[in-house]
């Protein structure tokens, strides 16, 4: 078992003065319920507590982290930056290796412009497309989550071809209006949606693999279908890249899919574990922006010289190793081995995975959409939860969220995870 007492203390004490003890909602564990552990440190494939229990961590501070905690390189690099000022407000080096690192990764885009969150990234995409096409209207799909801008927090209407409604509150339904909310991987809804707003939708924004409701795929010639609708339509293509950029494959899921979109959106792994985001694609669409363009878009801390150091260093250690071929043989491990101490155990499990990102969902059905997503039983993925981290294995806190491997992992970290598996499972 775990030790809490300087959790508890920790968590009581921020109730006081943080909404909920957390700066972000789902660490909460308002989801599995409990309450949340604080971290000490972190190195390689494990965190460290407050109260000096080790775990192995699948949460990977939610993706950047795909060489592991505290890396050598990425420490180095951020220490060296700090030496010459935290930031500046003016352009600097980093900045401009960062945009042809990304250029180099990733051949669709042409331009990139540096931001600090995926938030940030996302929102100023959907802006830029609004911009450039002169239209209001966008498709985002059911699941996928994007940040939580006002016109991006909403959920899917009464049926495929309504207006979305707030998902939260604060966000007035006339800034909703123009979203429209769609299924994922349901090719006729996208169909009938653009017949029935024709020469309206600016865009289509998608998490090209979703990582915010667990984790599921597309269908295969979803992302094509995509590609041709837009293209045939004058609508701009954005992937949200969020999670997936550098993490399922150099160039991200639009390489590893084969899709060049017209935009893509990017944070996480590019910021070696610093705030970052940054958008990018066409050089036409980018143009638009201030100050060559009309769509205003900034940043103080755009470029900010530690997490351009970060992210460098991060990205450069990725070109330079086998990183992409041992994620996926480790993924392969730990897939086979999560699965087989499932069906030891008679206990209904869908696994997804793609490459070093993974969601294990407690239903016999196949999991392609968020109304998959929710039959799975979330009873019992509480009781997976818990059980899990008394054996010292961190899965993120939720049924609806991916969770995360990295180059650090070990084979016995995977190893003692499945063996942790196997003996938690036969106690639901």
């Amino acid at each position: 078992m775990l030790s809490r007492a300087k959790s508890e203390a920790r968590f009581a004490e921020a109730l006081q003065h943080i909404p909920g003890g957390v700066n972000s909602p789902v660490r909460a564990f308002r989801a599995v319920g409990g309450q949340p552990f604080f971290v000490q440190s972190a190195r390689g494939s494990r965190v460290t507590t407050v109260d000096g229990d080790q775990l192995i961590d699948y949460v990977g501070t939610w993706g950047p982290a795909i060489l592991g905690h505290a890396h050598p390189k990425i420490i180095a690099a951020v220490k060296a930056a700090a030496d010459h000022g935290t930031s500046f407000g003016i352009p600097n080096p980093f900045e401009v290796t960062m945009a042809r690192l990304i250029k180099q990764f990733v051949p669709s885009v042409a331009k990139v412009r540096l931001c600090n969150s995926g938030t940030e990234a996302c929102m100023s995409a959907i802006r830029l497309a609004r911009g450039f096409t002169r239209r209001d209207k966008i498709i985002k799909f059911d699941g996928c989550y994007h940040g939580h801008a006002d016109c991006l927090l909403v959920k899917a209407g009464s049926g495929a071809l309504t207006f979305g409604n707030p998902d939260s509150a604060g966000v007035p339904a006339d800034f909703a209006k123009h979203t429209l909310v769609l299924p994922y991987n349901d090719v006729e809804s996208v169909k009938a949606c653009f017949a029935a707003n024709r020469g309206e939708i600016a865009a289509i924004i998608i998490e090209p693999v979703a990582g915010n409701a667990g984790l599921y795929l597309p269908r295969p010639g979803y992302l094509e279908f995509l590609h041709q609708i837009t293209a045939e339509q004058g609508t701009v293509l954005i992937f949200d890249e969020v999670m997936t950029g550098f993490r399922l494959a150099p160039g991200g899921a639009q390489e590893r899919f084969g899709i060049r979109p017209d935009l893509s959106c990017f944070g996480k792994i590019i910021g070696g574990g610093l705030p970052v985001g940054a958008f990018g694609g066409r050089a036409d669409i980018m143009d638009c922006l201030a100050p060559l363009g009309p769509v205003y878009q900034a940043g103080t801390l755009s470029g900010n010289p530690l997490a351009m150091a970060a992210g460098i260093a991060a990205l450069e250690e990725l070109r330079a190793s086998n990183a992409y071929n041992q994620l996926e043989e480790k993924g392969a491990a730990l897939e086979s081995g999560l699965c087989d101490a499932a069906k030891s155990a008679n206990i209904p499990v869908t696994f997804n995975r793609c490459g070093s990102m993974f969601c294990g969902y407690f239903t016999n059905d196949p999991v392609w959409s968020l109304v998959d997503a929710m039959k799975a039983d979330r009873e019992r993925f509480k009781k997976f939860f818990h059980g899990m981290l008394s054996e010292g294995v961190y899965l993120a806190p939720s049924q609806f969220e991916a969770g995360f491997f990295s180059t650090a992992h070990s084979e016995a970290d995977i190893e003692a995870t499945v063996q942790a598996a196997a003996k938690v499972m036969k106690t639901l």
